[in-house]
C-alpha cells in the first residue's frame, strides 16, 4: 500500500458527541487533499436477551432520519476511559429498566469508517432482572421485546436499518440460536 501524510489536522467544530476536524493528507502521488473527520467518544450497546429468548429492542425518534426507528439499547460513552462493559450494562439499565446478572462482549464495530471513528462494543446481556428506566431529560422512547425471527425478517423487509443493530442481532443469531 501506498504511504499516505496527515500533514494538519484542524478543528472545525467541538460538539456534545462528535468532533469534526478538516485534515490535511499528502496522498501517494504527492497531491496534498482535504479530508472531513469525524472524532467520536465512542459508544455500547446490548443486546438483551429475557429467559424466554426474547430480545428487547427501544423505539425512539431519530432527528437524522426524521422518523422512529427499531434498536438495541445503546448510548455513548461517558468519557473515552469508562469501560464499554459499564457502559453497556447502565444504557441496559436506563433505557429498558433491566439489569443484567451477566454481560458479555459480542462483537466490536466501526459505524464509518471513511471519515469517522466511532466505536462501538456490543454485548450480550442475560439472566435479566426488573429494575426502573433512567430516561435523560430528552429521551422518549417505548420498549418492547420480539422473536429473534421477528427481528431478522424487519431485517430483511429493511424495516431495520441501524447498522449497529442490523450487525448486533445477525451476530447474536448466528452465534447463540444458529
Amino acid at each position: 500500500m501506498e504511504k499516505y501524510e496527515r500533514i494538519d489536522r484542524e478543528l472545525v467544530h467541538k460538539g456534545a458527541i462528535i468532533d469534526y476536524y478538516q485534515d490535511t493528507i499528502r496522498i501517494p502521488n504527492g497531491n496534498i487533499a482535504k479530508w472531513d473527520y469525524i472524532k467520536h467518544k465512542g459508544a455500547a450497546a446490548v443486546v438483551a436477551v429475557q429467559d424466554d429468548g426474547k430480545l428487547l429492542m427501544v423505539r425512539q425518534y431519530r432527528n437524522a432520519l426524521d422518523r422512529e426507528t427499531l434498536e438495541i439499547p445503546a448510548g455513548g460513552l461517558d468519557g473515552a476511559e469508562e469501560p464499554t462493559e459499564l457502559a453497556a450494562a447502565r444504557e441496559l439499565e436506563e433505557e429498558t429498566g433491566y439489569t443484567a446478572g451477566r454481560i458479555e462482549l459480542l462483537l466490536s464495530l466501526r459505524t464509518t469508517v471513511a471519515f469517522c471513528d466511532e466505536k462501538i462494543d456490543v454485548y450480550v446481556a442475560t439472566d435479566l432482572k426488573r429494575s426502573r428506566q433512567h430516561l435523560d431529560e430528552d429521551e422518549f422512547l417505548d420498549v418492547a421485546s420480539y422473536d429473534v425471527e421477528e427481528l431478522l425478517k424487519m431485517i430483511y423487509d429493511c424495516k431495520i436499518q441501524d447498522g449497529k443493530t442490523v450487525s448486533a442481532i445477525l451476530a447474536y443469531y448466528n452465534k447463540y440460536r444458529r
